[in-house]
């Protein structure tokens, strides 16, 4: 199938960045959110992001404008309904994942592509509570979206070839990579890399290290561009936990035990970066360790 309209369920973090490459890559993009000041912050970011760009010489002011122009938004789930191919990037809790996939339904064209940007929930379950489980998939972009080049597909029990063939050219239409993973918790990535974070957690909460040693050792001790703390506060530490709810209940195995100071900062209200306080206090100039 040919791709040219892609419907966009999620104005925030992941849903912004996802509009942002499919518009630079010449896909007509229909962005949708029960808010509408969400849209209009999410337009405006996508705007400065590739404002930054056409500083940088990235791309040219032309360029910038023709994406832009590719991106429409509506409050109405329906309306993004005729798309070729709706990528759903909402808040990683099955149940409202389930009613998005349901209440779109009815506003389908037959050939229309359904896919989910979640990192952890299965695939197989939220195509089947659809009308179309062979033309369902996983399709998993990392944060920040526009920066880095790894899209993860998964198939559903019943995802057919040409649903499969079709997804990883728009891949490669998008300049990023695929890598096909099987529809098992958490899939690739997060069934490496939160258990990672997780573990760190573990390590503060036992008093083995400070935030700031934790993520110094990690940065210094194994090259990598961020701690793992500090990485939980970019992802948001309420999705951290609720990957590991999902590793821990659909593998049942101790090891993926989400560790109780991660559950106590997500019930404090402390999510990271976007709510200014997790494993590090943002209110200031300078991020400062809440341990």
């Amino acid at each position: 199938m040919d791709i040219q309209s892609v419907g966009i369920v999620g104005a925030g973090q992941m849903g912004n960045g996802i509009a942002n490459v499919f518009a630079m890559a010449g896909f007509d993009v229909l962005l949708t959110d029960i808010s509408a000041d969400a849209l209009t912050n999410a337009v405006a970011l996508v705007d400065k992001n590739l404002e930054r760009q056409v500083q940088r010489e990235k791309i040219t002011a032309e360029q910038k404008a023709a994406a832009m122009a590719r991106i429409r938004t509506t409050t109405r789930l329906a309306d993004i309904g005729p798309s070729d191919l709706i990528i759903e990037a909402a808040t990683e809790r099955e149940t409202i994942k389930q009613a998005i996939f349901e209440d779109l339904l009815p506003h389908l064209k037959p050939n229309t592509i359904l896919t989910s940007n979640t990192s952890s929930i299965s695939i197989t379950r939220l195509a089947s509570r659809t009308d179309r489980p062979e033309r369902f998939m996983g399709f998993h972009f990392m944060n920040p979206v526009p920066v880095m080049q790894l899209v993860e597909l998964i198939r559903g029990i019943a995802t057919d070839e040409p649903t499969y063939r079709t997804l990883l050219a728009v891949v490669d239409k998008l300049g990023k990579t695929a890598a096909s993973a099987e529809d098992f918790p958490a899939f690739i990535v997060n069934r490496i890399l939160m258990p990672m974070i997780n573990e760190a957690v573990y390590t503060l909460y036992e008093g083995v290290g400070s935030v700031k040693s934790i993520d110094e050792s990690l940065k210094l001790g194994a090259n990598h561009p961020m701690g793992p703390l500090e990485l939980a506060d970019f992802i948001g530490l309420d999705t951290c936990l609720a990957i590991m709810n999902v590793l821990h209940e659909g593998l049942a195995d101790t090891k993926y035990r989400p560790c109780p100071l991660l559950t106590k900062y997500v019930e404090a209200g402390w999510l990271g970066r976007k709510t200014r306080r997790g494993f590090y206090d943002y209110q200031g100039p300078v991020p400062v360790p809440t341990r």
